[in-house]
């Protein structure tokens, strides 16, 4: 609502301002004077001076090219004038901490319609303080990173942990105990993966994924090896400024000559002659907050196979920032070590089976992935359902072409079947331990990760072609979509390219095939 008194006009009293130095419309029951404004219209003056638009409704006019949150801008606001008699206004965009009422822009389990048997009161109040959070604090800020490349602000690091979701998003585990979750909205205790997978959906449902990728992705997945696999003193002494957001962590793995092949890393670390440092050598690349972490989990190549170590930034390592499809604030980066020294009481896990730690680690980087994979599918999903319904094309509602609703039934079978397999995945993630998991579900994990990003890339291509050029434009009415589109392929990389965790998925299947079998 603008700061200037708000009159009530009639229709035909707006009717009567429709020349170029007088210039109103109604817009969802609202006057707006634009008269000085028409100059400055992006769209240029004739646009406004059209019949249908000058000193008459022109809502659907207005969304047929435009969001809802340009009404929200101040500048916009301050356009009003007044209100139609009698009416008022029946749309919204979006409210935060609402539930989006569009079908399947929400999974199931949040309508009161359905029923689910892994989600119980619990993760119901739970997901509600966390799409709170993130819609009071986490949104603004991530489309102002999204847009100037620059690292999340301190602030918002503190205030995440303030309400622990830093080690929230760390699943499940020892390190919670004594925390108080989200204000008391779950106890330690009862924090399952349900809980994390539900954290991991909301931040997808932001859907800007450098900035996403900038709030700490780099702990999600570069922690976890500590906490399993390091000693009690490192732990001790590192953990807690992570799980604070005043320091920072990230996985080393990558190689410019070694991606999804670990064992074919470069890589060395080499006791000193006093067998009381390594002495690491070689490169890192495309490292998710590689550019602003304080500690790096690196996999190097050893005289017994392959460690895995915790390196504290210091003199011969060195980051420099790699520009890639996404924003600069993920903090991607090429990592280079030169004859760096570490105390060998940083070795994570036994020296030479890093592999094992670093395996087991995929498991969960690969779950989380599958969280957000799903989520940023469905809000493709909402976006393409509002679009269709408010676009008209050749007289008539977008929806109502046939091939239309064939490429929104594909799109939105292919969110729903990502769901429930990661939901069950997460179901059996809770009854497993950590080790067993390991050995259970790689495979599984492996085949819904190619899987889901299979689907993504089919999803964003046909909402693309559902919202034509402005699903290529990043700003407007499909920035949404062109920043999936343009974004989408890193899920096929990270963690494991899909060809690769096909064959892993197929190979844990063949290494469990009973021996007495037949046709």
């Amino acid at each position: 609502m603008s700061g200037k008194p708000q009159k009530e006009y009639t229709r035909e009293e707006v009717e009567k301002h429709h020349t170029t130095d007088d210039l109103w419309v109604i817009i969802d029951a609202k006057v707006y004077d634009l008269s000085k404004f028409k100059a400055l219209h992006p769209g240029g003056i004739s646009v406004l001076l059209e019949e249908d638009v000058a000193g008459r409704d022109a809502t659907d006019a207005f969304f047929s090219l435009h969001r809802y949150e340009v009404l929200e801008k101040p500048q916009y606001q301050r356009l009003q004038t007044g209100t139609i008699i009698g009416e008022q206004g029946r749309l919204h965009g979006r409210i935060p901490g609402s539930i989006s009422s569009v079908p399947y822009a929400e999974p199931n389990w949040l309508s009161p319609a359905y029923h689910s048997a892994y989600y119980n009161e619990s993760h119901r109040q739970f997901q509600k303080a966390v799409r709170q959070f993130f819609d009071d604090y986490i949104y603004q800020e991530s489309e102002l990173r999204e847009a100037d490349g620059k690292r999340p602000s301190q602030a918002v690091f503190d205030k995440m942990a303030e309400t622990n979701i830093h080690a929230m998003r760390l699943g499940p585990g020892k390190h919670l105990q004594g925390r108080t979750l989200l204000g008391g909205a779950v106890k330690p205790e009862e924090f399952d993966y349900f809980h994390e997978l539900i954290i991991m959906q909301e931040l997808g449902r932001v859907g800007l994924r450098g900035s996403g990728d900038g709030l700490l992705a780099g702990l999600v997945i570069g922690a976890p090896p500590l906490i399993n696999f390091g000693k009690d003193e490192l732990k001790a002494r590192i953990l807690p400024d992570l799980l604070a957001g005043k320091k920072f962590i990230c996985l080393a793995i990558s190689e410019a000559h070694a991606g999804s092949d670990v064992t074919g890393l470069k890589t060395t670390a080499v006791k000193s002659e006093d067998g009381k440092h390594w002495i690491i050598n070689g490169t890192k690349k495309w490292i998710t907050n590689g550019t602003f972490a304080d500690y790096f989990t690196v996999g190097c190549k050893t005289e017994d196979g392959f460690t895995t170590i915790l390196v504290e930034r210091g003199p011969g390592l060195e980051t420099k920032a790699i520009k890639t499809a996404y924003s600069a604030s993920a903090g991607t980066a090429y990592i280079t070590f030169d004859d760096v020294r570490v105390p060998v009481e940083n070795t994570l896990g036994e020296e030479g089976a890093g592999l094992f730690v670093i395996l087991s680690n995929f498991n969960h980087e690969r779950f989380i992935m599958c969280c957000s994979i799903a989520q940023t599918q469905r809000r493709a999903v909402e976006e393409c359902l509002k679009w269709v319904h408010q676009r008209t094309v050749f007289g008539k509602p977008l929806h109502s072409q046939a091939v239309v609703r064939a490429k929104l039934a594909a799109m939105i079978t292919r969110a729903e079947t990502c769901q429930h397999w990661l939901e069950n995945i997460a179901y059996q993630m809770c009854q497993m331990s950590y080790k067993r998991q390991a050995r259970l579900l790689a495979g599984p994990i492996a085949l819904l990760k190619s899987y889901s990003t299979r689907c993504a890339q089919d999803t964003a291509r046909d909402a693309v072609q559902l919202f034509g050029g402005r699903g290529i434009t990043t700003t407007g009415m499909g920035k949404f979509i062109e920043h999936y589109h343009r974004t989408v392929p890193f899920d096929a990389l990270l963690g494991g390219a899909e060809d690769v965790l096909s064959d892993l998925g197929v190979r844990q299947a063949l290494r469990d095939m009973p021996k007495d079998t037949r046709l």
